[in-house]
């Protein structure tokens, strides 16, 4: 286990950016935390660091958000699913091995993740400082 603090939304992106730096092309990556520790920004330093052009938003209302950058990269948000049947019908399944998945609101769907995750942790400690816990990689 890794663990990193930011003080700005600058520096959790360029954690994100330098975790790009290790993938491989079809991980799954959950992000666990609440609402404001920084998950679309860690998402959007992932995305930059992949080479992804395009601008990042949380897919919020689409549930999931596709770019292209080195890899595939899948943005996905299950803030609003609460159960097996929500998450096979957004065709979750059919996305596994198919790029890089990077989940926000993760523990809604935990029982369902595979357990070779990289899993990430966002905790407030103030307001401007945030605790980044990584399981499952290294971040150089």
């Amino acid at each position: 286990m890794q663990k990193l603090f930011s003080t700005s939304e600058q520096q959790t992106e360029s954690i994100a950016e330098r975790l790009a730096q290790t993938l491989k092309g079809t991980e799954v990556i959950a992000l666990f935390g609440g609402m404001g520790v920084g998950k679309t920004a860690f998402a959007r330093g992932l995305a930059r660091g992949l080479g992804v052009t395009d601008g990042v938003s949380s897919p919020t209302f689409a549930l999931v958000h596709e770019y292209e950058g080195k890899y595939r990269l899948y943005h996905f948000d299950m803030y609003r699913i609460s159960s097996y049947d929500d998450l096979y019908s957004t065709g979750f399944f059919d996305y596994q091995d198919t790029g890089i998945l990077l989940i926000e609101w993760s523990e809604n769907i935990e029982p369902y993740l595979p357990e070779d995750r990289i899993t990430i942790m966002l905790r407030r400690i103030s307001d401007n400082e945030r605790e980044i816990t990584i399981e499952g990689a290294v971040i150089p």
